[in-house]
C-alpha cells in the first residue's frame, strides 16, 4: 500500500488581471479569479494513477488561504481520499524556504506518506524550487522535473527530461517527485465525484499547530524583501511603412537602427 502526498496550490488565473497590493507588495490574491493550478492536477492525475494500480490512498497538502478549499475540492473531486489545509495569516508573504518549512510540517499530518509529488514550478511564482527545498528537510531522495513515472515495489523510477536529453532516475521511497505537463493529461471529475468530494475529510491546521517557529514565516522572516514595484508601462505603437516601391529599403533601414540587422 502506498501512501501519496500532492501539493496543490490555489493560484490566480492565468486569464485574470494579476496585481500587487500597494502595501507590501505582495501578490494581491483577492483581485483575480483564483483556480487550482493546472501543473497541480496533473500531479494529481499521477496519483491517481499509481492508486489505481495497487492498493494506496491519496492526500492532498494544501496551503493557503481560506478560500483555497476550492481547489483542494477539485483535487478531491478528481478521486483523492482526504486533505490537509494549512490555513494562517502568519504565513501572507512568506517566501519559498518558509513555505518548504510548513509543508514539511505539515507532512507529518498525513500518516505514514511514502511519496509526495508537486508540480515543478507554480504559475504564480515560478520560482522551481519547492520539491528541492522539501526533500532536503525531509533528507528523502528528490527525483524533479519528471516527464514519466513509474513505481515497482518501493522503487521509484523517473524519466527527467533536459535541454540535452533524457536523464533516468531511480530512488527507494520515501522520495519527493516534481512533474512536468508532459506527465499526463489530467481527467476531468464526474458528477458522482463532485458529489463525494463534499463528504471527504478536509482537516484545516494553523502553523501552531505544526511546530513550525513563526518568525521564521512572512514577511519579517524572508530573506528578501521587494521595496518599489511597478505595472508593465503599456504597449507602444508599432511603426508602420508605407511601401512606395522602397518598402524593402526602409524595412532595411529600420532594422538596422534598432541593431537587428
Amino acid at each position: 500500500m502506498t501512501n501519496i502526498a500532492v501539493l496543490v496550490k490555489q493560484v490566480p488565473d492565468t486569464y485574470s488581471e494579476r496585481k500587487l497590493n500597494e502595501s507590501d507588495h505582495t501578490l494581491d490574491r483577492e483581485s483575480a479569479d483564483a483556480v487550482i493550478d493546472e501543473i497541480n492536477e496533473r500531479a494529481v492525475e499521477e496519483a491517481l494513477k499509481i492508486k489505481e494500480a495497487g492498493e494506496g490512498e491519496v492526500t492532498v497538502l494544501c496551503v493557503g488561504p481560506d478560500r483555497a478549499t476550492d481547489a483542494i475540492r477539485k483535487a478531491l473531486s478528481m478521486g483523492a481520499d482526504k486533505a490537509v489545509h494549512v490555513s494562517d495569516e502568519a504565513l501572507q508573504g512568506s517566501d519559498m524556504v518558509a513555505t518548504a518549512k510548513v509543508i514539511a510540517g505539515a507532512l507529518g499530518k498525513v500518516d505514514g506518506y511514502d511519496l509526495v509529488i508537486a508540480g515543478n514550478e507554480a504559475s504564480d511564482g515560478r520560482g522551481g524550487a519547492i520539491p528541492a527545498m522539501l526533500a532536503e528537510i525531509l533528507g528523502v531522495p528528490q527525483l524533479t522535473h519528471a516527464r514519466e513515472l513509474s513505481l515497482e515495489g518501493t522503487t521509484l523510477k523517473v524519466d527527467r527530461e533536459t535541454e540535452d536529453g533524457v536523464t533516468h532516475l531511480e530512488a527507494n521511497l520515501p522520495a519527493v517527485v516534481s512533474v512536468t505537463e508532459k506527465i499526463n493529461e489530467p481527467r476531468y471529475p464526474s458528477f458522482k465525484g463532485i458529489m463525494a468530494a463534499k463528504k471527504k475529510p478536509v482537516e484545516t491546521v494553523t502553523v501552531a499547530d505544526l511546530g513550525v517557529d513563526a518568525g521564521d514565516l512572512g514577511l519579517p522572516g524572508a530573506s528578501s524583501t521587494v521595496l518599489e514595484a511597478a505595472p508593465k508601462p503599456p504597449r507602444a505603437a508599432g511603426e508602420r511603412v508605407d511601401d512606395d516601391g522602397d518598402g524593402g529599403v526602409k524595412t532595411a533601414e529600420y532594422l538596422s537602427g534598432q541593431k537587428l540587422i
